[in-house]
């Protein structure tokens, strides 16, 4: 079934110490762009939360949101900074004599100093990783879900317009057939008049109509509309991202139904390809939102 670029997904995960908490947004886009908004102790994570959110979501304007509170030692280094620890205290000692003052340097006092101490995180740690993502999965999997409900919301609307179309086809199908008789009719009364007594020439009166014939043969636009419709409806059925493609489709069923309009001398089919046109704009407009 056909998904909606709009959803929302959320997900949590409480683990040893450590808490993660993923937004996924997603709004109608041309193509997939994903902004990833995540504490910097996570960044180097990012281009690897964007691929995860990938091979779900192929369209969309998609912006994530992760917050993370590690209270754990894991993927945390402490790294001490030997050359300047030695500074402070070459300095301190030197300060001490100076001023005749008992050196007692203690190490935690000089780890205490600016810089002596540092504590990152560490790029390879395999369990944040894996954490993060399996709370990425989660969450993509509700944002999924919700864009299907949507889709399907959508796909029933859809498909109760392109009935409404094509029953206007099939209407407009029907009295095109008439057109013919009825402009023969038509045009033998005026030749009528104008020739009054006079013979009408037979084989001129079949030429106009001949050329008036494939003039107003609307057939092959109706034909190609129902091939168009046909087309749409089972493309409602795939699982892969269609957006683009019935948005084409639904280009080319404008054009033949404008075309219909500009051939048709027959109010009743005008009337009909203005219902037309208006469940085509519909259509149009719901499909910005389908992936």
């Amino acid at each position: 079934m056909i998904k909606s670029m709009t959803g929302y997904g959320k997900a949590n995960l409480s683990k040893n110490l450590r808490e993660y908490q993923i937004e996924i947004k997603s709004v109608n886009h041309r193509y997939l762009d994903i902004s990833v908004k995540m504490p910097r102790k996570l960044s180097y994570l990012e281009e690897v939360i964007k691929k995860e959110i990938s091979t779900k979501v192929k369209r969309g304007k998609i912006d994530v949101f992760i917050t993370f509170e590690n209270n754990s030692a894991e993927g945390k280094e402490i790294n001490i900074n030997a050359e300047l620890a030695k500074m402070y205290i070459d300095q301190l000692k030197e300060l001490a004599e100076k001023e005749n003052i008992l050196a007692d340097i203690q190490v935690t006092e000089i780890s205490k100093f600016p810089d002596v101490l540092n504590i990152q995180n560490n790029q390879e740690d395999e369990t944040i990783k894996d954490e993060l993502l399996e709370v990425t999965k989660n969450a993509v999997e509700n944002l999924v879900q919700m864009r299907q409900v949507e889709g399907k919301q959508i796909a029933t609307d859809l498909l109760e317009r392109l009935e409404n179309i094509q029953t206007k086809v099939n209407e407009i199908s029907k009295l095109s057939t008439g057109l013919i008789e009825e402009y023969i009719v038509k045009l033998e009364e005026r030749i009528k008049q104008i020739l009054k007594d006079q013979e009408i020439d037979q084989s001129r009166l079949a030429q106009e109509v001949v050329i008036y014939a494939d003039k107003c043969s609307i057939q092959e636009e109706v034909t190609r509309l129902n091939s168009h419709i046909s087309q749409f409806k089972t493309m409602l059925d795939s699982d892969e991202a269609i957006g683009k493609k019935l948005d084409f489709i639904i280009q080319e069923m404008n054009r033949e139904t404008n075309t219909i309009g500009s051939k048709a001398n027959n109010l009743d089919i005008t009337n009909s390809v203005i219902d037309m046109k208006t469940e085509i704009e519909n259509i149009r407009e719901q499909v910005q939102n389908i992936e």
